[in-house]
């Protein structure tokens, strides 16, 4: 049998048929979640699943009054689906490379456009709007405080770094990089005037978000842009 041979390819990429964890990695930008219940996941994830799986929307009034509004503030960006039945669902989001945490009665903030899934029952998330910044960037930004024992699977543009955050050693990171932080740490936001409009930002100021106290900071190699409800930048 060939090196490049179609049965060898097969070999290579087929899926993993053991008996897994709830979340693993099928690749390192494919999620595969071993479903016997549900899970709730970004809209659009799934590119693939066997088994007996349904799929629905996230309903306005399905976490509360509150987080609705937060939602529409916040526009299609954290839509989410949940995914209810038994099988296995692969899951994916643009190619990003996917890191799994199992928070262990912890808590941890997402960026809004880079939680890919969370197991349900023992995790409690609130959607918070970063309202400084949200007219100073396109279509504002928003996270995801997520707090208990569980699964959880974030998305970055190639290879994440951690930095660590240690009193009176703040760090300082641009928004359109940061991924994720501690639960408890609240970032400041700052606007540096002396990097102007040669940065790109709309407002002419570099906006900046700034850590204090002790906690860790994920970033990644990468400036997303983010869209606004109606799709334009």
């Amino acid at each position: 049998m060939g090196k490049y041979s179609l049965d060898e390819f097969i070999k290579q990429t087929k899926q993993d048929e053991g008996e897994n964890e709830y979340f693993e990695l099928e690749t390192p930008r494919i999620l595969e979640v071993n479903l016997i219940d549900q899970v709730w996941a970004k809209a659009g994830s799934m590119i693939s699943y066997n088994g007996k799986i349904k799929f629905e929307r996230e309903k306005v009034l399905e976490h509360g009054v509150g987080k609705m509004f937060k939602k529409a503030l916040t526009g299609e960006g954290s839509s989410l689906m949940k995914a209810t039945g038994r099988g296995r669902l692969y899951l994916a989001d643009q190619g990003k490379k996917i890191t799994i945490f199992e928070l262990n009665n912890e808590s941890i903030t997402v960026n809004g456009n880079d939680l890919l899934a969370f197991e349900p029952g023992n995790i409690e998330w609130d959607i918070k709007l970063m309202k400084r910044i949200a007219g100073m960037m396109s279509g504002g930004l928003f996270n995801v405080t997520l707090k208990g024992s569980g699964m959880v699977a974030v998305t970055s543009h190639y290879e994440p770094l951690t930095l660590l955050v240690r009193p009176g050693e703040p760090v300082i990171t641009d928004p359109n990089a940061t991924v994720a932080w501690s639960g408890h740490l609240q970032p400041e936001f700052r606007t540096d005037i002396s990097f102007r409009t040669f940065l790109g930002r709309g407002s002419g100021e570099s906006i900046q978000m700034e850590f204090s106290g002790e906690g860790f900071v994920i970033v990644q190699p990468f400036e997303e842009v983010y869209m606004n409800s109606n799709g334009s930048n």
